[in-house]
């Protein structure tokens, strides 16, 4: 008890400042990966072959660019977005200078998982709003979407929880939180006991996130079939 209290004496308000800059960098990256790959979920699904307004080419050129940008490993995409972020935000460094390549690696994974999502959609429910004049707006808004909802719900801690890591590795490179407070004390300065602190408080918050999905999206389904 002496040991843990001597400990959290020491770097307790460290560790709780990086808490708060991961959940901020998570939340703010969740945010802007969703106002991004939720219409770009929603292309893919419109322009695809058999969609409302079938574009082979449009499809694809979008499908390309989107894989493409998922297959870049995390820790490059950061290292290569450097002299964008500090063009967009002033810095590189902190929460800021994480917040855009956290954005950008995540926005395509949730596109994907929203045109997974929307996929599930019953087609007879979208003919049926087709025949009844329904335009394609009022079709993706009233049926993909409304009916995708809880699927899409399901990929929502997905997201949140890989962004998690992201945000832990971006703290190789100075972008503050609990990875940053990893790597300078418990890989630099070979400080264990603050390494399985961080370690300890990450799983914790991916525990957290996941139980919240799960409840959210329970309750919305009984909602949705009451």
């Amino acid at each position: 008890m002496e040991w843990a209290s001597a400990f959290f004496d020491k770097y307790g308000l460290l560790l709780a400042q990086g808490s708060l800059d991961t959940l901020v960098m998570v939340l703010a990256s969740t945010l802007g990966a969703y106002l991004i790959g939720v219409p770009l979920g929603v292309l893919l699904t419109v322009l695809a072959p058999d969609g409302l307004k079938p574009n082979r080419a449009a499809s694809a050129v979008l499908g390309w660019v989107i894989n493409m940008a998922r297959s870049i490993p995390f820790i490059i995409l950061l290292v290569f977005l450097i002299p964008a972020t500090r063009a967009l935000v002033g810095t590189s460094l902190g929460v800021q200078g994480a917040i855009v390549p956290l954005v950008v690696s995540a926005a395509p994974f949730v596109a994907r998982m929203v045109e997974q999502s929307l996929a599930e959609v019953d087609g007879g429910l979208v003919e049926a709003a087709q025949s009844m004049g329904a335009s394609t707006g009022q079709i993706v808004t009233k049926v993909y979407l409304r009916e995708g909802l809880p699927s899409l719900l399901r990929g929502l801690p997905i997201t949140v929880i890989t962004l998690l890591g992201y945000s832990a590795m971006a703290g190789t490179v100075g972008a503050g939180g609990l990875g940053d407070i990893a790597i300078r004390y418990g890989y630099q300065r070979y400080q264990n006991d603050v390494m399985v602190a961080t370690i300890v408080i990450l799983v914790a918050m991916v525990q957290l996130v996941q139980s919240a999905g799960n409840l959210l999206v329970r309750k919305l389904d009984r909602r949705m079939h009451a």
